[in-house]
């Protein structure tokens, strides 16, 4: 079954750039987000993977740690890292999960509708993880996923975004409205009365009596 919002995370344990990963205790006490492609030495996954390598000190400020999964071996995971670097023009220090078996791909439903067991001479289209994206918290629990077919790449600043928006709303009553941005207004959940909302989060911005808005907290 696929797996939806607040599931435990599967946990697993593989072989990556970084060595053996135990997943929940590798994720520890931290948010993570767990980024899926469909091969390497493949033209978009290059240009992700070389984002998420510029991108590292934003998600280490953030408290989160990144991982990537590909279906290729640790072997050629190391030799694609140089490409990485060479286009992204930063160290891409985060590990990448040797997912020969598809043991992670299969259990965090990274495959499409049709696939095909891994073989010699496969192509992208053959094994290939779709473009996932999993925000998991320091509970294990499954924050947040997006989904982008094999022809679109992600957009960081979303990921970043959205990640901000999960962290600053995690297990409190508040939402963030459409198009939010760090900094702006969020919204008080209905949990709360009038008086209560503005007892811990102070001044309300009143549109309607079931949407409040009130500064964001620090």
């Amino acid at each position: 079954m696929a797996l939806r919002i607040n599931d435990i995370a599967p946990d697993f344990t593989a072989q990556s750039t970084a060595g053996e990963i135990r997943f929940h205790q590798w994720l520890g006490d931290s948010y993570g987000i767990i980024f899926s492609h469909p091969r390497d030495f493949t033209p978009v996954c290059t240009t992700e993977f070389g984002a998420v390598a510029q991108l590292a000190g934003e998600f280490a400020r953030r408290g989160t740690k990144v991982i990537g999964v590909s279906v290729d071996s640790v072997q050629d995971h190391q030799k694609w890292k140089r490409d990485i670097e060479a286009f992204g023009g930063a160290p891409a220090d985060f590990p990448i999960i040797d997912d020969t078996s598809l043991t992670v791909a299969k259990l965090y439903d990274m495959l499409p509708a049709e696939y095909y067991l891994p073989s010699e001479g496969r192509t992208p289209a053959h094994s290939a993880t779709v473009r996932t994206v999993y925000i998991i918290g320091p509970d294990k629990k499954v924050k947040l996923m997006m989904t982008y077919p094999m022809s679109v790449g992600r957009n960081f600043a979303e990921i970043l975004r959205a990640l901000d928006a999960v962290r600053m709303t995690d297990g409190v009553p508040l939402a963030t409205p459409a198009n939010w941005q760090p900094g702006q207004d969020v919204i008080v959940g209905l949990a709360l009365t009038d008086d209560q909302a503005r007892e811990k989060y102070g001044t309300l911005d009143i549109k309607l009596p079931y949407l409040r808005f009130a500064k964001a907290p620090a």
